[in-house]
């Protein structure tokens, strides 16, 4: 990956639709040569797709939630079906393996306290090993979906 390449992912990352023509114009090549770059970096899997940022609040998805998970136990079993089970729950948005006090961080998005309190019961607590939780509910966001720096 070159100067050239960066500056490619830089641009998609700020404009996923731009149009091939105008980003071969911004990077200083032929659309044929950027066509051939995108394909690559494509293949190489540091473009892994393409889509739309939706906003939350007019989706009436306006509270959003993170959550510490502690398992009761940390076997390799228990990580498997847990990481199993939480994937098919499409209220999270985002799990991740921690190292520290708790085991999983888990965010969401809901439309309120309630529907949060909905989940939390009815979806987070039937996961396989949940033993305790903590919810951080979010008052502000400050930064989301900063791009990464390339």
């Amino acid at each position: 990956m070159d100067k050239i390449d960066r500056r490619i992912l830089t641009i998609l990352q700020a404009d996923g639709r731009i149009a091939n023509v105008e980003l071969a114009e911004k990077v200083g090549l032929s659309p044929a040569s950027v066509g051939e770059r995108l394909k690559r970096l494509q293949r190489e899997e540091f473009i892994e797709g393409y889509g739309a940022r939706l906003n939350p609040h007019r989706l009436g998805l306006g509270l959003l939630v993170f959550v510490e998970v502690l398992l009761d136990k940390t076997t390799p079993d228990i990580f498997e079906k847990f990481a199993k089970a939480v994937r098919l729950a499409p209220e999270v948005l985002e799990c991740h393996m921690v190292a520290g006090g708790f085991d999983y961080l888990v965010k969401t998005r809901v439309a309120d306290m309630a529907a949060f309190r909905r989940f939390l019961g009815d979806v987070l607590l039937t996961l396989p090993g949940v033993r305790e939780t903590r919810t951080y509910a979010v008052m502000e966001e400050v930064k989301r979906d900063g791009p990464l720096p390339v």
